[in-house]
Parts: C-alpha cells; structure tokens; sequence
C-alpha cells in the first residue's frame, strides 16, 4: 500500500535559526511563493492556492482555463501579477500570466516546454528554462511575449533561473560532466561565474530581497534531477560567494522551493517538507 502523504507549509526565521510549521495538510501541495500582502501561494493537484500567514488554511486562486499548473509559479515585483507554467492547452508546460487575485491567464511563451522562475526587480523580463531541441537551457523574455532570448545553453541542463535584486545577475543551477553547481551570469549572457564547487547536487538558488544572501537546496552526493522523497538540506550563501552553511536538513526535494520563497524583508523565508506514513 502507497504511504499517506502529508505536506507541512513551514517559514524559517533566520535571527532564530527556527522552523515553524504554518500548515499541515492531509495530501500534496508545494513551492511556495511569499505575497507582500502576507499570504503564500502553493500549488497541489494543478491548482493554485493563497494561505493567508495570520490564518493558514487552504484558499482556492482562480486560474480559469489552467488546470495543470506545476509548481513553477511566481508573483510579480509589485505583487499584482502572478504567472504560472501549465499545459492545459498545450502539450507541454507553457508561461501565463493573471491577476493576483485570480481570473484569465495570457499566454506569454509562444513555444513550449517553457518553465518559469524568475522576474526581473524592474516588472519588465521574464527569466525560464526551454527546451528548444537541444537540453533545457536558459532564456529570458519580456513580460507581454515574445523576442525570447537564449542566455546560454552551454551546460548538459539548467533549471531554477532567478535574479539578484539589483537586476545585476541571474543565478541557476547547471549541470556538467554529472555534477550539477550554482552559477550565476549577467541578463546579457556575459561573465558566467560558479558559485558551488562541492559533492552536494545543488539546485534553486533563490537570492535574499536584501541582495545579501542566496538559499539553495542540496541534494546528497550522486543524486539524479531533482526527484522528491530524499533527505535534502536547505542552504545558505552569501550572495558574493564563499562558504554556505546548512540551515537545517529534511525530507523533501521537489517541490521544497522549487520557486522564490523569501518574505520581502529577507528575515524569513518558506519551503515545504514532507511526512510519509
């Protein structure tokens, strides 16, 4: 028999080195983004859902016609846009945008698989990772559609692209020869520089608001993708470079904070674990 499994919506506080746990819930949600307004947004069954942090409870977003959303969603810089990857009308994960509070999502990706992860501190560009014939490599676009732009598609995968606050660069995580790093390089596909150089699988930088720090999730050594149902650890560097230290180690991995994740005043941040049996 399949083990039941529960999802605990947790907010780390740095100051504290503390995890509390805002909701437990008797099935599947992940990826947990943080409003200005004080709520969370998850996704679980290919819906996306608002958890209010002064009330936590599960709170049905209108996404219309999407109906497979992924956990590869995201709020926009003023907070009145959220965007979504979902292939309800089209055969593999494309890039929508909506209103905050829900309603008609617009297409923004003409091609697909386009999975998205970041949003440039100006509202304007769009950072995804593409798979255009080759392996997915990352691209950028601006926020209405079209003129997609390869950033580079020099690694065997890339996957969780986000930007730094000051619009400066673009971390992600890239795999070469089997280990997969932190890197970060300009928007313009200049000065690509790695940032990890260890045995971790390292995936989903996620840079603080504050530009000081950037929270990453380590797979244990020889891990292949980014597969949920491991033992991870939740990491964290300065946003310069250098050491990381372990924030605190977990069951989870896909679906942890596979998207940006931190409170707007870089004091907290959410992620999600997971309770087998």
């Amino acid at each position: 028999m399949k083990p039941t499994l529960r999802s605990q919506l947790c907010v780390y506080t740095l100051s504290s080195g503390t995890a509390e746990v805002l909701l437990d819930h008797s099935g599947h949600i992940e990826a947990p983004n943080w409003h200005p307004d004080g709520y969370l947004i998850v996704n679980g069954g290919g819906q996306l859902f608002r958890v209010p942090l002064d009330a936590p409870a599960l709170h049905l977003i209108d996404t219309g016609f999407a109906e497979t959303c992924n956990n590869d969603h995201g709020i926009s810089p003023d907070g009145m846009t959220l965007i979504i990857s979902d292939r309800s009308r089209t055969d593999k994960s494309c890039i929508y945008t909506l209103p905050a509070g829900g309603g008609t999502p617009q297409r923004v990706t003409d091609e697909t698989p386009s999975y998205w992860h970041g949003w440039s501190p100006d509202g304007e560009m769009l950072a995804y990772v593409a798979k255009r014939g080759g392996p997915f490599a990352l691209y950028t676009c601006p926020v209405g559609g079209g003129g997609e732009t390869c950033v580079t598609d020099t690694f065997d995968h890339i996957d969780g692209p986000d930007y730094t606050p000051d619009g400066n660069w673009i971390w992600f995580n890239g795999e070469r020869a089997a280990q997969v790093d932190l890197w970060r390089i300009r928007p313009d596909g200049n000065d690509l520089e790695q940032m990890t150089d260890d045995d971790a699988v390292n995936w989903f930088p996620h840079p603080s608001p504050d530009g000081q720090h950037v929270l990453y999730l380590a797979y244990p050594k020889g891990t292949q993708g980014h597969p949920a149902g491991l033992d991870v650890a939740l990491r964290m560097m300065p946003a310069s470079g250098g050491s990381s230290v372990e924030l605190l180690g977990l069951y989870g991995g896909q679906g942890t904070i596979n998207v940006p994740c931190w409170s707007p005043d870089s004091t907290q941040f959410a992620f999600m674990r997971f309770i087998e049996g």
